[in-house]
């Protein structure tokens, strides 16, 4: 935003910023007393079980956490009712015990209070209980509203009441986190004068009828709303596999619906030799490329500052020096899958100096991002297909998952079958 509008300064828009953040400000904490992702790898030492926790706001606006007890813990916190209550929604795994689970979650309380910690929900919490500390404002504005959870509600009934305006923008459709506690219906529901946008500036003709399949599908709570295509075909294929695509031109965006199919796709994107963006698998090693940008230079008769020799000679013996020897075979010491991807990436003419042209993500990773062509890669993992068995809620975010991939398409949909068709997705 402040690209875009140089007239302001950081300064100058300080409440330009998350819930969390506001409570953050607004009760004077300070970082050094927030659970940070290692406290939680620290918990689980001390119980003797797995516990990795990460907060990425660029995926989600909730902690995420691989262990399913802390998930019950969490999800209770954030829907403000107790953790035997999210227990007994039947919503995990039949293998939870209950006494194990007494016990994570009195040794959690306890151990934030003896290093005197609070986690994020604390903060939304602590907002609540000292809601006399809330600024005055003229206008509130909050974004993705669908994805508040029943505490964030009760923090934005406090702001409401402490502004002249408020405003909500968001669609159920896209409402995709149910399972970290966020209430949709609520915001279906919210007593508002309705807005809303009729006409679409992404999605074309034919990617909209699909997304339209799909929304037709959930059975609970959804807000009426017509909303116009662009005025474009556009289209949408299904595909068997990575092959039937031409990638080495173009802008991609392939999604998936679990993270390790994303590094899968992406190990496969590799392999090809194409320029790719994923937060799960490196990419090509720069600082290799740059030590053969320089020796290649060198056997072109350039002269090489000292810096530049010193980082040629990290990937190779000192009397390797050889005018006639491409880097690739100079480079003794460099790793060899490195440089035959660089080869790679080189001979597919890959511009290793800009972003890349593939970008590799989960769907919840890449809400709010578009793309002209975008490859919806169908696979679904057991535990999602099992979930979903359990409640007609389950079902309903599924297909508002799959409707927020299908929609980041501009242009050209292409949707991956499954491995095991039955395994996939259904479309």
């Amino acid at each position: 935003m402040l690209n875009k509008n140089r007239q302001f300064q950081k300064k100058d828009l300080k409440y330009f910023q998350t819930l969390h953040s506001l409570a953050f400000r607004t009760l004077g904490l300070k970082e050094e007393n927030v659970m940070q992702d290692y406290h939680y790898d620290d918990i689980g030492k001390t119980l003797s079980i797995s516990v990795k926790a990460k907060r990425d706001l660029d995926s989600s606006p909730y902690l995420t956490c691989d262990n399913e007890y802390f998930q019950i813990i969490l999800k209770s916190r954030e829907k403000n009712i107790k953790v035997w209550d999210e227990y007994c929604t039947a919503e995990y795994d039949k293998d939870i015990n209950p006494g194990i689970l007494k016990h994570i979650a009195a040794n959690y309380f306890k151990y934030k209070e003896n290093n005197a910690l609070i986690d994020y929900t604390d903060m939304i919490h602590q907002f609540i209980e000292k809601k006399y500390l809330c600024p005055k404002f003229d206008v509130v504005f909050i974004d993705e509203a669908q994805d508040l959870s029943p505490i964030q509600w009760m923090m934005y009934d406090i702001l409401k009441a402490n502004t002249k305006d408020m405003y909500l923008a968001g669609d159920d459709d896209q409402a995709i986190y149910a399972w970290a506690g966020a209430d949709v219906d609520r915001f279906i529901k919210e007593p508002a004068k309705e807005v809303v946008l009729k006409k679409s500036r992404r999605v074309p003709v034919k990617i909209q009828e699909v997304s339209n399949i799909i929304i037709s599908r959930i059975e609970g709570l959804r807000a009426d709303k017509v909303y116009h295509p662009k005025n474009e075909e556009g289209s949408s294929i299904k595909i068997n596999n990575l092959e039937n695509v031409d990638l080495s031109k173009d802008n991609w965006l392939i999604l998936t619906r679990t993270i390790n199919k994303s590094i899968e796709i992406a190990k496969q994107i590799k392999q090809k030799g194409y320029l790719f963006e994923n937060k799960y698998i490196k990419n090509f090693n720069t600082k290799l490329h740059k030590a053969a940008v320089y020796y290649s230079r060198w056997t072109d008769g350039e002269d090489l500052e000292q810096t530049q020799k010193e980082d040629v000679e990290d990937y190779m013996s000192e009397d390797n020096w050889n005018e006639l020897v491409p880097w690739y075979e100079a480079f003794d010491k460099a790793n060899l899958e490195d440089k035959n991807y660089i080869r790679l990436l080189l001979s597919n003419k890959e511009k290793l100096t800009e972003d890349p042209r593939i970008k590799i993500s989960t769907i919840h990773a890449a809400k709010g991002g578009e793309c002209d062509n975008v490859i919806l890669v169908l696979d679904n993992a057991r535990k999602i297909r099992e979930g979903v068995l359990k409640s007609s809620k389950k079902r309903d975010e599924e297909h508002r998952v799959w409707y927020v991939g299908i929609t980041r398409s501009k242009n050209n949909l292409y949707l991956m079958r499954a491995k095991i068709e039955r395994h996939g997705y259904n479309l």
